[in-house]
């Protein structure tokens, strides 16, 4: 079976594939967004959020963005869309702060993982009493 030949695209894609860049400024912008969360946005929709997670797309084009927001269902969904309005103001500080040329667009997503290990440790306590 023949070898398929090099090409600029092919090794331009391989190297996006190796690149640890992506996780590196995962971390980076989970760190600069937290930072801006805690002093530098105003928006008074936005409560107690903690960032959680960012995944950054392989061409660094697009971050996910994980957070978790302490309230109820309302001002949950009310802190996503402070978050959603306030992501052009935090591309660009991130931008600023981190010297891109260019930051990935933000897409704030709510992560559910701690309330889901709090709703898995109530059952297991719930199952502990009933078995004594």
């Amino acid at each position: 079976m023949a070898r398929a030949s090099w090409t600029p695209a092919r090794a331009i894609s391989e190297m996006k594939r190796r690149s640890h860049r992506p996780e590196r400024l995962s971390e980076l912008i989970r760190q600069a967004v937290g930072a801006f969360l805690t002093g530098d946005v105003r928006d008074p929709r936005i409560g107690f959020v903690t960032v959680t997670g960012v995944d950054v797309s392989p061409d660094l084009s697009h971050a996910n963005v994980r957070v978790s927001v302490m309230g109820s269902d309302e001002e949950k969904a009310t802190s996503l869309e402070g978050l959603a309005s306030a992501a052009r103001f935090l591309r660009a500080q991130l931008s600023k702060e981190l010297h891109l040329r260019t930051s990935p667009e933000l897409h704030f997503h709510l992560d559910r993982g701690l309330e889901h290990a709090q709703h898995i440790d109530r059952v297991l306590k719930e199952l502990k009493e009933t078995d004594d």
